[in-house]
């Protein structure tokens, strides 16, 4: 209810929204109408006319939008992002990615007003958003299936399980899935002209690590040896140099927009809908 008097606090700079994915633009809005600086988790909004609302509120109030994408400031997703750009696997020709856990019955994911959907909202984003940043590509074709297996009651508003396709201008393929139906750690495989990088776990809070094996050379080998908190931390200083210099950050609002219409797109072809 006094949200939007922090517009007469100038002890805050910015407003961190974690709030259940529905509530983003709202807040987003509101922070911006403050005129405060906004870091909002992912997925950005549960819709696409969200996310270009949120856009404009923040380019009018001249306050940052960052999108918290922690995975695209992490040293051992950066490793991979460079030999990939370096060339060091040869052309990527395809990758695969899953995200997932089994989840427990009375979350707030599960009730579609709150989330929007259902795994690809949430943890699915990460292989999508990897995807592409990853390949350094827009996909120009996603074609996706959903499908519930377990009828107890969880996955009445929303799947359970969902795999989807993804073409790119490259000619590069990519084949993702997402569950709330069983524990599934998340990981990529690159699999390259000139080798191949295995990550696992590749989007957890601590631990990460990579293997890259590329022909004629020793393999690589890169574990993230910091603990957490250590990558919010690394992501929140991005967002507050981002606001200092007075640049755009690479994870804005548009690469939020980016993801929202791929998973539209996702989800009407699986014959869902979003919210």
């Amino acid at each position: 209810e006094t949200f939007d008097e922090i517009r007469n606090n100038k002890d805050i700079d910015a407003v961190y929204i974690g709030l259940p994915n529905s509530m983003h633009a709202e807040y987003t809005i509101r922070a911006a109408k403050a005129g405060k600086h906004v870091l909002c988790e992912k997925p950005m909004a549960t819709s696409v006319k969200d996310c270009e609302a949120m856009i404009q509120a923040c380019r009018d109030a001249n306050v940052k939008l960052f999108i918290a994408y922690r995975c695209q400031y992490e040293p051992v997703n950066l490793r991979v992002m460079e030999l990939i750009r370096n060339g060091s696997i040869g052309k990527v020709e395809a990758i695969e990615s899953a995200n997932g856990f089994d989840i427990h019955a009375g979350e707030w994911r599960l009730d579609p007003k709150l989330a929007g959907g259902g795994p690809l909202m949430d943890m699915g984003v990460y292989s999508l958003n990897a995807c592409r940043y990853l390949t350094g590509e827009e996909p120009v074709s996603l074609e996706g299936y959903a499908g519930v297996v377990d009828h107890d009651g969880r996955f009445k508003g929303v799947e359970e399980n969902l795999s989807w396709s993804m073409k790119f201008p490259s000619g590069a393929v990519a084949s993702c899935s997402t569950t709330y139906g069983a524990n599934q750690p998340g990981f990529y495989r690159v699999h390259g002209s000139s080798g191949m990088i295995h990550a696992e776990p590749a989007f957890a809070y601590q631990g990460i690590k990579m293997k890259a094996d590329i022909k004629g050379q020793e393999p690589i080998e890169m574990e993230e040896q910091e603990k957490d908190p250590s990558q919010f931390a690394v992501e929140a200083d991005a967002f507050a140099q981002c606001i200092w210099e007075n640049k755009t950050p690479k994870t804005s609002g548009e690469e939020g927009l980016r993801d929202m219409r791929y998973v539209e797109t996702i989800y009407k072809s699986a014959g869902l809908s979003l919210g």
